[in-house]
């Protein structure tokens, strides 16, 4: 784990992959009825490994600690882990990873027709930011999971 320099307050700590042991959870053939119940089944489908289900690329994957408010209304809150692909193309849209100005924020990701980078909050307490051709910027990775307590 390394703690890291905060641009906004969104970014508490990064966390690597250790592949050294499998756990495998039951994943239930059943499945759960959102709406009217229905008689459970006591009937195991497969066992599951999490890493082969959140992870498409190991050595390019990384878990981050979230800190701070900027992205609530993406379903991102404070303490959530993000798992990270750095080998992930950062097109319009998406929530990223970005450095800027050496430190690290998340965002989404805006292209305009211009291609002018916005880092777009999910929050209307913040300001997005407009990447200048003169600031320090990059993309570290694109987000492909949240991990949030319920």
């Amino acid at each position: 784990m390394s703690s890291l320099v905060k641009l906004d307050g969104t970014i508490k700590s990064v966390f690597g992959i250790k592949r050294e042991n499998r756990v495998l959870f039951p994943l239930f053939g059943t499945k759960v009825h959102a709406g009217f119940p229905s008689p459970a089944q006591d009937y195991i489908e497969d066992y599951l490994d999490l890493n082969d289900y959140l992870i498409s690329h190991p050595a390019a994957t990384f878990f981050i600690r979230v800190e701070g408010y900027s992205m609530i209304n993406a379903g991102i809150y404070p303490n959530d882990i993000l798992i990270v692909d750095r080998s992930m193309e950062a097109v319009n849209n998406k929530i990223i990873i970005a450095i800027l100005e050496g430190e690290l924020t998340v965002k989404r990701l805006k292209i305009d027709k211009h291609g002018v980078y916005y880092l777009m909050p999910e929050n209307s307490d913040f300001q997005s930011i407009r990447i200048q051709p003169y600031m320090d910027f990059s993309v570290w990775g694109v987000v492909t999971t949240v991990i949030h307590q319920v």
